[in-house]
């Protein structure tokens, strides 16, 4: 079908733009969250967002196999929102043998063959000076990678800025 990516930095509101998005698809909505929570404040921001979700959305808790998911799935949505593909990616490298690269094209090959309008968020993981570790700056280069090919393979692409989306193609 189709692919929208919704990008921006943190606390930007580009989850609650990626639910408006996929709701305005259809009512057969699913949502995969790729984060694991792992502290009190990953389990406020889980327990926030399934608020934030409400009942209309089905959720799969997936941190590493999006794509079995899809292709397991997803011709039983209109629309399937992917929250979020930094932490997947960092998920993938964290898991050890993984290839973000190869796996994002796989993901991207899966557009369409997928009846379900996919709707991506991702954060800029570029802003801001890289004084930190070399694996933290590897993950931001791969991340800045997967950003790149998902907004160049979009049929709609969007950026929020302080709450505002705004469209790029």
């Amino acid at each position: 079908m189709a692919l929208a990516v919704v990008g921006g930095g943190r606390r930007s509101g580009k989850s609650r733009y990626a639910l408006a998005l996929a709701s305005s698809q259809g009512s057969r909505l699913g949502f995969i969250a790729t984060l694991t929570p792992t502290d009190q404040e990953s389990l406020d921001k889980v327990a926030n967002a399934q608020a934030e979700r409400g009942p209309g959305f089905i959720t799969f808790e997936e941190p590493l196999d999006i794509l079995h998911l899809i292709r397991e799935h997803g011709a039983l949505f209109d629309a399937i929102v992917i929250d979020d593909l930094t932490v997947w990616v960092a998920n993938l490298i964290m898991a050890g043998n993984r290839d973000p690269e190869h796996e994002t094209r796989q993901l991207l090959d899966l557009v369409h063959s997928t009846p379900a309008e996919l709707i991506f968020v991702t954060s800029d993981v570029d802003f801001g000076f890289p004084v930190d570790s070399e694996a933290s700056r590897a993950m931001r280069r791969d991340a800045g990678l997967i950003n790149r090919l998902v907004a160049e393979a979009s049929s709609r692409l969007y950026w929020m800025v302080f709450g505002i989306p705004k469209r790029i193609r």
